[in-house]
């Protein structure tokens, strides 16, 4: 959904978001100025994060954090080392860094309360993303259900509808039934999502392109894999996913446990060369298929 930035204090987040674009369903269109992107030691951090340098990178952020001219600046170094513990699979340091940028938007509710509660809802389920992929399935829980209270607390007029928290908790809530290997719930979590996405065809508009890889993810994790072959390769194709990373890694696992694994590492290092951000789909590709294949 497009957001206009409500005031001088949101600054940070325009630039930060060319760092998160991607992590969770629906972020934000980037604002003027945003895609310039980060630069200076931000960009240097970012660099180290995705070469594996993890420590290097976040000895910078510690650095920006400690000299940030205002509490907004501090808040975007703080996310900047939440996405840097996700690049090591650290759900619990991430949440950390996450409820630090929270509380910089509870200062913030009175003077921009359409951003301020949407910005706590994207940070929390922003941890909730790196604790699910990274296993810790009652963290990642938590952190939805904590993301969908604060989001959908934006009083009116809204800028981002009820419907939205609704899709992305039942999304987030069959992915998590998934994982846990519980068929019914996957499917109830699925139908539950499908009605939010047709109860609001505006929504729908943004949100329709995050279904196939809801049902891709759920067949994958549930042990369907044409299903999820299907579903995941139309994510992959759907306008706006082209070059989402984690996407064509979850494509990867399905030809992988398939037997296909020449198609599988052609997958995995076309995911790889797109996991550039410093977001969550970088965080998980980027170690997970260096791994895997000895990438660079």
């Amino acid at each position: 959904m497009n957001i206009a930035p409500c005031s001088r204090h949101a600054a940070w987040t325009l630039a930060a978001l060319s760092l998160a674009a991607g992590a969770a369903l629906a972020q934000q269109p980037p604002a003027p100025g945003a895609s310039r992107g980060p630069s200076g030691p931000m960009q240097e951090a970012a660099r180290l994060d995705l070469e594996g340098k993890t420590s290097d990178a976040r000895a910078i952020f510690q650095r920006m954090m400690d000299s940030a001219a205002d509490p907004a600046a501090k808040a975007a170094a703080q996310r900047a080392m939440a996405i840097s513990y996700a690049f090591d699979g650290d759900c619990a340091n991430t949440v950390k860094y996450e409820e630090m940028v929270i509380a910089y938007w509870q200062t913030r509710e009175a003077a921009e309360p359409q951003n301020a509660f949407y910005q706590e809802g994207e940070m929390a389920d922003e941890a909730a993303r790196v604790c699910i992929d990274n296993g810790d399935l009652n963290a990642a829980e938590h952190w939805y259900r904590r993301g969908y209270e604060l989001g959908v607390k934006e009083p009116a007029p809204q800028t981002h509808p009820a419907s939205l928290w609704d899709f992305r908790l039942a999304h987030a809530l069959a992915r998590l039934a998934a994982r846990r290997g519980d068929r019914a719930e996957a499917v109830r979590q699925i139908a539950a999502a499908r009605r939010a996405l047709d109860g609001d065809t505006a929504m729908a508009a943004q949100q329709e392109r995050f279904f196939p890889y809801l049902t891709g993810y759920v067949a994958l994790y549930l042990g369907n894999l044409p299903e999820a072959e299907r579903d995941l390769a139309q994510a992959v194709d759907a306008r706006g996913n082209q070059r989402d990373p984690f996407m064509r890694c979850l494509l990867a696992m399905a030809l992988e446990k398939d037997g296909r694994q020449d198609e599988a590492n052609a997958m995995y290092r076309q995911a790889y060369d797109l996991a550039t951000a410093h977001n969550p789909p970088a965080a998980f590709v980027r170690p997970f298929v260096r791994k895997k294949l000895g990438a660079p």
